[in-house]
């Protein structure tokens, strides 16, 4: 059974348990990686490989608090593309070692936050080191879009999402209302 992804809203009203979760700092997974790790590692790629429309998606999105990752590095236009291994990765720890180039203005959604697009400043190029799906060390650069996504994903695992910044939002026009009353009373 695939894990329900969580979100800020769901139709009319804000969902407190999911906020709660999703804007709570995750932890380190344990290296060498435990029982409980691994099976984080194997549902996190399950969700992610079950939605078509993901680019990425980040543990604490489907509800473990661990700083586990996933998202697709090649493809990012191709909507119906079945993913292969060599598509996607998976960064266990993930931490940002180098910034460079001037920041980028790019529109972002989320699964986390449906039917919210915001203009969001990233870095083109980053550097992380992480630990990849066996547990080994690795040092990868990232550029462009795939940058940008894996910048987006961290973000999950500090409990801070796309409404958190300050760029221009853009929502579809049935749900002005509803979008205006979360920002009003944020």
């Amino acid at each position: 059974m695939s894990k329900k992804i969580l979100t800020l809203w769901d139709g009319e009203q804000i969902n407190e348990t999911d906020t709660r979760i999703l804007r709570t700092p995750s932890t380190e997974a344990p290296c060498p990686f435990d029982k409980a790790t691994n099976e984080t590692i194997r549902a996190l790629t399950k969700a992610f490989l079950e939605r078509e429309e993901a680019v990425g998606l980040a543990a604490p999105q489907i509800g473990i608090g661990k700083r586990i990752i996933a998202f697709r590095t090649k493809g990012f236009d191709d909507k119906d593309m079945k993913r292969k291994k060599e598509e996607f990765e998976i960064l266990i720890n993930p931490r940002i070692t180098q910034l460079r180039g001037e920041q980028v203005v790019g529109e972002e959604g989320c699964l986390s936050c449906p039917e919210l697009r915001v203009e969001i400043s990233r870095y083109p190029e980053i550097k992380i080191r992480a630990l990849d799906m066996e547990g080994r060390k690795v040092s990868k650069r990232y550029l462009d879009f795939a940058a940008r996504v894996v910048q987006h994903e961290m973000d999950h695992l500090d409990g801070k999402l796309i409404v958190d910044y300050d760029g221009s939002a853009f929502v579809p026009k049935k749900r002005q209302d509803f979008f205006e009353k979360i920002f009003r009373d944020k």
